[in-house]
């Protein structure tokens, strides 16, 4: 940011990047507050994602307030239990999109507003460029491709882009770290977060579900024939090899869910493979403008970009084909779609189109 004295809440887990985050704008001379938010604790305390404590103690060290939004209810109806009910009938989510649109720069910004803040800044790994007005931003790619987070920020509105900053978007993480040093603070050698805050996610569907949600069902193969017993299809998700309960003189894998009936279809590796997919409840950053929109399109947080051919429909739905057969492609999983470095948008897998 080129203008000084910008009144920011940062987003504050206690891990390094929204740590140095925070410094660095302290650094710059705007007015920073730190905020945390206490989601989810497991039975052996808060998750890493979420280390409260800790950031209030880098808080103090950076002596910027520090604020702790207790968001335990909120947070369990919002995203738990559907996350929750997506495995209970048959899909594999991605609870991670949900919680920033949300909590970090849902619930979050509009505490910030409230407090007079300017912007909400996070840790992310993505680059945003706002036009001359500044009222409307574009996402791009984190320029540390190892560590590019934009997948998880599709679904953000523009009123949420354009008072969002991302003061980590340019760096590596190494160059991180060597900011955390220089800035003195102890987690500059901190590891890595959880993927996803939950923990066991198995323990935790099953602790929201019905006797009769969690019970197995068959395995068969694609001519329907029974091959063996599962334990509940929220155990397991497409591609999956292993686990199966299931005997067989060459590898099968997980191919469908079926959600209504719990049967888990098996087949061959090649199987797997898609021509493309439905995606439902699309949201654009940059809006359409043509029937047909080349694009990339990436599946999975570590997922490779597919080159494909994107048909939007007029329910905010969008029919997607693979310019090459892609495997693997999982219901519940958010698909974003990209031209170059910039995300145009993106929604969630509904299913996949075999031709």
């Amino acid at each position: 940011m080129k203008v000084r004295g910008k009144k920011i809440v940062v987003a504050m887990s206690g891990g390094v990047d929204s740590s140095v985050c925070a410094g660095l704008l302290v650094e710059q001379g705007h007015e920073v507050q730190g905020v945390s938010l206490r989601l989810w604790e497991g039975e052996l305390g808060p998750r890493v994602c979420s280390d409260h404590r800790g950031a209030g103690e880098i808080a103090a060290l950076l002596g910027i307030p520090h604020t702790l939004l207790d968001l335990r209810a909120q947070f369990a109806q919002t995203i738990v239990k559907p996350f929750a009910q997506d495995y209970l009938h048959g899909r594999t989510p991605n609870p991670c999109v949900a919680c920033n649109r949300d909590f970090k720069l849902g619930t979050l910004l509009r505490w910030a507003k409230e407090q007079g803040a300017d912007f909400v800044a996070t840790g992310h790994y993505a680059r945003l460029v706002r036009d001359d007005s500044a009222r409307h931003a574009s996402l791009f790619r984190g320029s540390d491709p190892s560590k590019d987070q934009s997948y998880f920020l599709f679904s953000l509105a523009q009123d949420q882009l354009t008072h969002a900053l991302f003061p980590l978007g340019e760096m590596h993480k190494i160059e991180v770290r060597e900011h955390a040093r220089r800035l003195g603070l102890p987690v500059a050698e901190r590891p890595e977060s959880q993927d996803i805050c939950f923990g066991d996610y198995k323990t935790l569907v099953e602790s929201y579900a019905a006797e009769s949600e969690i019970s197995g069902g068959d395995v068969v193969d694609r001519s329907g024939n029974v091959l063996g017993q599962h334990g509940g299809i929220h155990r397991v998700t497409i591609g999956q090899r292993k686990g199966l309960g299931i005997s067989a003189a060459e590898p099968f894998y997980v191919v469908e869910i079926d959600g209504e009936t719990k049967r888990v279809v098996v087949g061959k590796k090649s199987e797997l493979s898609s021509a493309g997919m439905t995606v439902q409840s699309v949201s654009w950053i940059e809006s359409p403008d043509k029937s047909e929109i080349e694009a990339d399109v990436q599946i999975r947080y570590r997922s490779p970009a597919i080159p494909c051919m994107i048909r939007p429909k007029s329910d905010s739905k969008c029919e997607v084909r693979f310019a090459e057969a892609f495997p693997a492609v999982t219901p519940g999983q958010a698909a974003v779609f990209y031209q170059g470095e910039r995300v145009l948008g993106g929604g969630w897998i509904q299913r996949a189109l075999r031709d």
